[in-house]
């Protein structure tokens, strides 16, 4: 793996990009740049150790269900890759099977699109490329660039085995009427031509990638793609079942999301299965609070990505019917006061609420660097730059900065945008913090569930 220090974004191209640095509170704030299938086996191989059965090379065929409403799982029918196949019985489900979602899709059947994020992307794997600011705190930190023509953006992410993965992520009806135009049968040879092409809208990945090869294997497409990924499912829990991951949801490429959202998914899951085991919440309220912190952990991520999209296609607007309005409501209680400057608002979701809300969240893009918090940071009081300090309304940062101060201006709305959703979004503060139905979770080995909230 790749130690990843930091990014940079450039999201208008009239600006310079933005970095942020992962590791400027702590080295443990960095991240890691992965390939997906060793990630995966290192995750496989930990449970394996750690005394779970692992059973590979074979597939869940049916589950079956019991109960007064036969809505309760209880067993599974499973197909071996040699022809092997049986039933194995449970006394709780995870449904942890990525974008086959076979709980969501195959039996609930209540995976719902998001129309604001129609997108396609495709991607190869290059060798031989330049990496960002090398010989620097910044090396390997991960690109990404909005396209010239608005349509989408760029990654640009440096591996261990010498590759590095670039992909372009673009609306979907904007690139099939693109692929229209090229006079190619070949399906794989047309994806390779409009690849190349539209990498020519993000002039920094251009040059990142320098006299890189893309790399090629004998029967292989050097592209691949996948579209009709933003989705995510109305309901994550049930009688003994849950959902986590791909399975239920899935938002976008940016930000890493997608880890994101299954990592929290697989705790929620584990820690309210445990609480309903040991009878520290009964499962019915267990279940609930599942679905609760899934869909509200979805909706704050999503909020941010539209925010991110926002800036990158200079559109407007979101389609409200993609936003679940009570997750919205606890998604973003906490913002309510500094948008609205009151905290008993309307908690109707207006389009206008949206909008104020992805606009706050958009200043976490504002495109500065550490040069840049280091000089304001010596001309302003120190307490307004700390993480952990109280969140400013935009009126009350106006007052504390001469008005041609555009860099403190910046840097203390990127701050101001940062601190409420690094706290929605950090694990540890997350879990341990946030209450649904009146419970809170207990993060702590040996008594990991569910306690009455102490309000």
């Amino acid at each position: 793996m790749i130690y990843q220090p930091g990014a940079a974004v450039k999201l208008n191209q009239h600006n310079r990009e933005g970095y942020t640095d992962f590791v400027s509170a702590g080295p443990q704030n960095g991240s890691w740049n992965v390939i997906r299938s060793e990630f995966d086996d290192l995750l496989l191989t930990y449970a394996s150790k750690s005394g779970v059965s692992v059973f590979q090379e074979t597939k869940v065929t049916e589950i079956h269900f019991e109960g007064p409403d036969n809505i309760r799982p209880v067993k599974a029918s499973w197909l071996a890759q040699n022809g092997a196949q049986g039933q194995i019985h449970f006394d709780y489900l995870v449904d942890a099977s990525g974008r086959n979602g076979l709980m969501s899709i195959k039996y609930l059947k209540n995976r719902a699109f998001n129309q604001s994020l129609k997108n396609t992307a495709c991607w190869g794997y290059w060798s031989g490329t330049d990496l960002y600011k090398p010989g620097t705190t910044r090396e390997n930190a991960v690109w990404i660039e909005a396209l010239t023509d608005e349509s989408g953006w760029v990654w640009f992410i440096p591996l261990h085995d010498g590759t590095t993965s670039v992909g372009v992520v673009m609306d979907k009806d904007i690139a099939s009427r693109k692929k229209k135009l090229y006079d190619i049968e070949n399906h794989d040879e047309k994806l390779h031509a409009f690849y190349l092409d539209e990498l020519k809208h993000a002039p920094g990945a251009i040059k990142l990638i320098g006299n890189g090869v893309l790399r090629t294997r004998p029967g292989e497409s050097a592209i691949k793609t996948t579209s009709d990924f933003s989705y995510c499912a109305s309901q994550h829990a049930g009688d003994h079942f849950r959902i986590a991951g791909d399975a239920g949801a899935f938002i976008d490429p940016f930000f890493s999301s997608g880890v994101h959202l299954a990592l929290t998914g697989a705790l929620s899951a584990a820690l309210t299965v445990a609480a309903s085991i040991r009878g520290t919440a009964s499962e019915a309220n267990a279940s609930r609070w599942h679905d609760s912190k899934v869909g509200t952990a979805y909706t704050r991520f999503l909020i941010v990505v539209l925010s991110t999209y926002k800036q990158i296609r200079n559109q407007n607007t979101a389609i409200m019917s993609d936003i679940n309005e009570d997750n919205f409501d606890r998604a973003f209680e906490l913002l309510r006061p500094v948008i609205w400057g009151a905290a008993d608002v309307d908690k109707t979701l207006t389009q206008e609420e949206l909008q104020k809300t992805m606009d706050f969240c958009c200043n976490v893009f504002t495109p500065t660097d550490p040069e840049m918090y280091e000089a304001v940071g010596a001309r302003l009081d120190p307490a307004l730059l700390q993480p952990h300090g109280p969140i400013l309304t935009e009126v009350e940062i106006d007052k504390l900065l001469d008005q041609d101060d555009f860099e403190a201006k910046a840097v203390l709305s990127k701050v101001n945008a940062r601190k409420p959703i690094h706290a929605m979004v950090d694990p540890e503060m997350d879990f341990a913090s946030e209450t649904h139905y009146g419970l809170n979770a207990v993060i702590e080995r040996g008594r990991l569930g569910l306690v009455a909230s102490a309000a």
